[in-house]
This record gives structure tokens, sequence and C-alpha cells, in this order.
């Protein structure tokens, strides 16, 4: 594996740019209430719900009922370029409704909350960012989808988790030398596996970055039997330990075919719902986030998703508010980096196409 210095400025986001994890405490009642209200809305404004596999519950069964898309952030946007409806209302973080809008700038996007977030997002600033791309010139840029849509104009390819592996080594056997942003862990796990020559940007997913590998191997000894699924954004010392290392949807399917009663699962705990819809019968438990250096700033659960919510969408549809814009410029150009990935990926059928955070 090539050793060049990695960028060594960490973006690790002070305490007070993380909001608290708050829950919607609704009884069954006006959950009902909430739910056929917002069906009739979507049929009045031909609209449909793509919401991502980390968001509440509520809104995941809401998308699977009215004909929506419960997917990771790559597939929501394919959704919505091929459904027929006006408006999209993106239930998930910021970046996802910007990577829509770039793919479908003819639609009205919507979110339940402008202020729904990303911790890679805001930690990948497009000016410091684009003034190291400046600094290293013959780096080719690749970016995560976790990226604003100024960042992704500013790259040369967008990738997402499951497909970071396969374009960094296609990147690797042009002999390029390779910018990474920004995850620093995924980053890591890519440059281990491919031996790319990268730069890497030093973000981290709040959700991911609490998961102790020490604490992991306590768990498995008590559970010999369980099997461990992690998201690459995982600390080293976790993905060490996992059974199957993959993005959200490859997680889903390997807790699916794998022939194991017991899972020990290292990402966001939103995806527990569809895990459960799968495969009922299994037990799923979550990997640790307590131990040396916890600070339980999300316990698994990432705190701008969940400002999802059954009110908040309802508020959107009934007002217009929270839509999503992008200039055209950053669409012509952030465009062309995540259909780099499309075309790529449609070429190599090994690759699974809608794999992300």
């Amino acid at each position: 594996m090539n050793s060049e210095t990695t960028y060594l400025r960490s973006y690790t986001l002070k305490k007070e740019q993380i909001p608290p994890v708050i829950s919607e405490d609704i009884d069954d009642y006006e959950r009902e209430s909430l739910k056929k209200k917002i069906k009739e809305l979507l049929d009045q404004q031909e609209a449909v719900i793509v919401s991502h596999y980390y968001t509440d519950s509520d809104l995941q069964i809401l998308a699977d009922e009215t004909g929506g898309c419960v997917s990771d952030s790559l597939d929501m946007a394919r959704f919505g370029n091929q459904s027929s409806a006006k408006t999209l209302i993106v239930c998930g973080v910021r970046f996802m409704g910007e990577t829509a809008k770039i793919l479908n700038p003819e639609k009205r996007i919507l979110m339940p909350d402008m202020d729904a977030n990303c911790s890679l997002d805001l930690g990948c600033p497009e000016d410091e960012f684009s003034k190291f791309c400046d600094e290293n010139p013959e780096h080719v840029v690749v970016v995560y989808a976790n990226t604003s849509a100024a960042v992704k104009a500013r790259a040369d390819w967008m990738v997402t988790s499951g497909s970071a592996v396969d374009v960094i080594n296609y990147l690797k056997k042009k002999n390029k030398k390779i910018i990474w942003a920004p995850d620093k862990y995924l980053g890591e796990y890519v440059q281990k596996k491919s031996g790319a020559e990268m730069l890497i940007w030093q973000g981290s997913c709040i959700v991911h970055e609490e998961f102790k590998g020490k604490e992991l191997a306590s768990l498995r000894k008590n559970h010999p039997d369980a099997k461990v699924l992690v998201h690459p954004e995982s600390p080293s010392s976790v993905i060490e330990q996992a059974d199957m290392v993959g993005s959200t949807t490859e997680i889903i399917r390997a807790f699916g075919d794998m022939n194991a009663k017991k899972f020990i699962v290292a990402t966001d705990k939103g995806i527990f719902h569809k895990m459960k819809e799968l495969a009922n019968n299994k037990i799923i438990m979550e990997a640790p986030t307590a131990g040396k250096g916890a600070t339980c700033t999300s316990c698994a659960h990432c705190p701008w998703m969940a400002m999802n919510s059954l009110k908040k969408l309802l508020h959107v549809l009934k007002t217009g508010e929270n839509e999503i814009f992008v200039e055209d410029q950053i669409i012509s150009s952030a465009k062309n980096s995540i259909e780099k990935l499309l075309k790529f990926t449609s070429n190599n059928q090994s690759i699974g196409l809608a794999n992300d955070a």
C-alpha cells in the first residue's frame, strides 16, 4: 500500500454543531391522521416520498405504502429520475435533496427540514476543499456521495461506499494519484483494499465514528455465534472484526442471505426497520458505542436524520416550504461527476449500482 502522507487537518465537528436526537412523540391515532392527510396531498400534488434507510420507520412505511422509495441516497435520486411525479419529498439529509435536484432539475424537490445536514458534508467546506485541490492539481478528485453539490461540482468523480473500491482500482490502473474526501475511515479502508496513492481528507461521520473496537470484541465473546455487519465509515478497529463490510444496501442484503440467527450491526440503527421487515425472526444487536473516548453524540442514530418527521412532512406539503435549489452551473458540473459513476457502474455489472451511506 502506498504510504503517501494524508491531509492532516482534522474536521471533527464541535459539540455545538451537533443537534440532539429528537424523536416525534405521537400516538397511534395522530399517526394515522397525519398519514391520511399526507396521502391526500401526495395525490393532489403528484408527489412521491423518497426516504433514506436511516429515517424514522413511520416515514419508511409511508413511502412504501404510497409507491415511493426507501433506499440509499443514490438510488433515491435514481428513483426520482424515473418517477413520473412532479414533486419529490426527500426524507433524509440535505446532500440527498441536492443530489435529487442535480439529477432531476425540472422537478420540485422538498425536504421536511432544511437544517437536516450531515457531519461529512459540514466537515468538507467547498472553499477550503477547492483550495486543497488547487494545491494538488496532479490528482484526480474523488468525493463520497455525502458531500454538498458544490463539492461534487469540484470533483472529477463521485462514488458511493459500494462502488468506491472498484472506482479507485480503476483509477489506480491508470496510474492516477487521488484526492479522497471527505470520510477518513472509508478512505483508509479503500486505500487498504486498493493500494492506491491517495491524499485523504480528514472528515468523519459522527454516527459511525462512535463504534468501539474493544467493546465490540467483548460483545462478540458473549455472542460468538453472531455475525458482524459493518459500514466502512467505521473505525478500522471495528472493520477488522467484521464478517461483512458494506454499504446500507449490502448490509441489508447480507442480513437476509447469511445463515445466522444473531447479528451485530455497526451502522445507523434506522436501518433495523428494513432488516426486521426482511427477517423478523433474526436477532439484531447494536454494535457498542460506549467505552473509552465515548461521547454518545449520536448513539448509533444520526441526529439530522431524526429531524425528519410526519408532522414536518405534512407541513411542507401544505406550504411548499423547504424547496431545494441548486445553481445551474453547479448542477452542470456536479452532474458530470455523478454520471461518471453511473456510466462506470452500468459497464461493470459486478458493482452494486445503488450503494452508499
